[in-house]
């Protein structure tokens, strides 16, 4: 499904999805249960902490190596703690898992665990879910590493490793049989203790030999999938990767609109219910991208720099911005605007250290939880109204969040 639809098509379908499933989870012998959990990663001190959303109640404390970055799976069964500094990447078990049953999902909720699993390797940084598994990308170990997820719940590892050319800042994204690998100039001078620039995206088969062309892709960085296809922030666009059967992908580009101020897009996300993406371009202004459109791009200005931004995945045609004053925009993406925006922390500069403690944005039940590393808190918001719902008071310094969980049927 693709943004270039209209709107009363779009929600239709959203809607429909919704309803299909509605008679069998209200079947008389299923008892209908919710449940959703915050994960946060302390800004100063190496530690993870889950709590129950609905009470705010801390569920457990998990200690680390270092400073972690959080990233859940596609499931929400397992949540990565990447602690770039500390070359470790710890696996944490979030508790809530679904099955699904064609009419409805079940729901099964136990104790969080920090698993007995670790990955250790050269500067871990960027993890990409997909489907039921993950990629792990060593920056300086050159190498990227294909995790199963249902091994690591029964403390196992299950690891498949790509080999990236050489070390650089890079990304692996699986599709299908086949995986889209970052490409360093390897030929490029550089600075001691300094990695190279990307300049390409290449695809590998499952023996690890490279098919078809590499595609131009200079400052590679930021990738997202949505439907069946993958996204990559490049320089002079963005690179979009589609299924191609036994051949592999096929990689085309879609250069930035001529008229456009010059930037790039270095963050992606995509969509989940509809297949589009949303970027960044430059500081203070987003990309939305339906790469199947005449007209691929439209961009949203927005009044200050950005600080986070974070799709709805249950409300679809919603986007939610942080910017550096302290406001949440809401963006409407089928429309491309801003439909309304309220102040809901103290201003954040974006001026000083990249990891800063600022503010995060997850989405749970509804509601947009976001960390106020300077209060202790995270604080709960209404999408619709914009107002405080209220407060989870969290020790030190919140920083990195992801929220998972939802409702199914309990037999």
């Amino acid at each position: 499904m693709s943004l270039s639809l209209a709107p009363p098509r779009l929600m239709a379908a959203v809607a429909t999805s919704f309803l299909i499933a509605a008679p069998s989870a209200l079947a008389e012998d299923h008892d209908t249960k919710e449940a959703w959990r915050l994960f946060v990663a302390d800004h100063a001190q190496p530690v993870v902490r889950a709590i129950d959303f609905d009470n705010g109640r801390e569920l457990g404390r998990y200690d680390l190596k270092g400073y972690a970055a959080l990233t859940a799976s596609a499931s929400g069964r397992t949540v990565f703690a990447t602690q770039s500094d500390a070359d470790i990447v710890h696996v944490i078990k979030t508790g809530i898992g679904f099955s699904d049953h064609g009419g409805h999902r079940d729901i099964e909720v136990e104790d969080a665990a920090l698993l007995p699993v670790t990955f250790e390797g050269k500067r871990p940084f960027h993890v990409v879910p997909h489907d039921d598994h993950a990629i792990l990308f060593y920056d300086r170990g050159g190498k990227a590493d294909i995790i199963e997820e249902e091994p690591l719940l029964d403390g196992k590892a299950e690891v498949r490793s790509i080999d990236t050319t050489a070390p650089h800042h890079g990304v692996a994204v699986t599709m299908g049989r086949h995986v889209l690998v970052s490409v360093p100039d390897t030929a490029a001078e550089v600075k001691p203790d300094a990695l190279p620039p990307r300049v390409a995206l290449r695809v590998i088969d499952e023996n690890g030999r490279e098919v078809g062309e590499q595609a131009t892709c200079t400052d590679l960085h930021g990738e997202a999938t949505s439907a069946k296809l993958a996204a990559f922030g490049c320089k002079e666009g963005v690179l979009i990767a589609r299924p191609g059967g036994a051949e592999g992908p096929k990689l085309t580009l879609l250069p930035y609109p001529q008229d456009w101020p010059k930037a790039m897009t270095g963050t992606l996300l995509g969509g989940k219910a509809m297949q589009f993406f949303l970027g960044n371009y430059g500081e203070d202004k987003l990309a939305l991208i339906d790469p199947d459109s005449d007209e691929p791009y439209r961009l949203v200005e927005l009044p200050t720099r950005r600080v986070d931004f974070i799709l709805d995945p249950a409300s679809p045609r919603n986007a939610y911005i942080l910017t550096e004053d302290g406001n949440l925009h809401v963006l409407d993406v089928v429309r491309g605007e801003i439909a309304r925006k309220a102040a809901v922390t103290e201003p954040y500069s974006k001026d000083g250290h990249w990891r800063d403690p600022r503010p995060r944005l997850a989405v749970a039940d509804g509601q947009v939880a976001i960390t106020d590393p300077r209060h202790s808190l995270v604080r709960v918001v209404d999408p619709e109204t914009l107002k405080e719902v209220r407060t989870i008071p969290v020790e030190g310094q919140p920083f990195s969040i992801v929220a998972v969980g939802g409702s199914g049927a309990s037999h």
